[in-house]
């Protein structure tokens, strides 16, 4: 593989380090979780994922008829999530804008999705964008609603994939915020989603999990053997 330009080498470097140093260097305040998640709290998407949640448990306790068959569908969810995360992440958010029959398609995820990577310190960029996000509920509830042979089947998945979603949201939002790594797992995951958004944004797309689906898609490289890319920032080569 040829290496990358030195200028180029050096920006993505200098990208990390500024970026990392902001939060762990020793003259920084320290951010306790109580007042990151304080401001987690004021965002549109987790509430809107916890009351599909809530709701969806208080439903599902209501309906009882509790069978084992209920959790067959959530597990496998569960199992495959880091797969899912990677061709959402992949398919959907570093969508490329492009014409079909005259129309230009360019969702509002993808849109987003441009803007955070020119920006990664925009918190409200961090988060589902409220729009979509009540497609993605309606969806899910009529998945969840149509697609089972009985009602609790689907009700405890809806709660389990709101449940995911919520984890997804709250994960994605601390690896941006000024909170410090402290547990090895949370660390590897914070460096993870760091090489993405400094390094090269081809690879490392996994959020809530390291050497899971890169893994298995080829997109988690040694650091050290990947070339910086000059569109990190700036995804496709185009204004966000």
């Amino acid at each position: 593989m040829t290496k990358a330009s030195p200028e180029i080498e050096a920006l993505a470097a200098e990208r990390l380090a500024a970026e990392e140093s902001r939060i762990t260097g020793s003259r920084r305040t320290t951010v306790n979780l109580r007042t990151t998640g304080a401001e987690f709290w004021k965002h549109p998407s987790p509430w809107m994922i916890a009351a599909a949640l809530v709701g969806a448990v208080v439903w599902r306790a209501l309906e009882g008829d509790f069978r084992i068959s209920d959790l067959l569908a959530p597990a496998i969810y569960v199992a495959l999530f880091p797969v899912q995360e990677w061709l959402i992440h992949v398919f959907i958010l570093h969508w490329r804008p492009r014409k079909i029959a005259g129309i230009t398609i360019d969702s509002e995820l993808a849109r987003d999705h441009r803007a955070h990577h020119a920006d990664p310190r925009d918190i409200p960029l961090v988060f589902i964008p409220w729009r979509s996000l009540i497609a993605v509920i309606a969806g899910l509830a009529a998945i969840g609603l149509l697609a089972f042979p009985r009602l609790g089947q689907g009700l405890t998945f809806i709660a389990v994939v709101a449940a995911a979603g919520l984890v997804y949201e709250w994960s994605h939002y601390l690896i941006h915020s000024d909170y410090k790594p402290r547990t090895r797992i949370y660390k590897a995951i914070w460096r993870n989603h760091r090489l993405h958004h400094y390094k090269n944004e081809h690879y490392w797309f996994t959020v809530t999990s390291t050497a899971t689906a890169d893994k298995l898609f080829r997109t988690y490289p040694d650091p050290g053997s990947i070339k910086a890319s000059p569109t990190a920032k700036n995804l496709h080569g185009i204004d966000a």
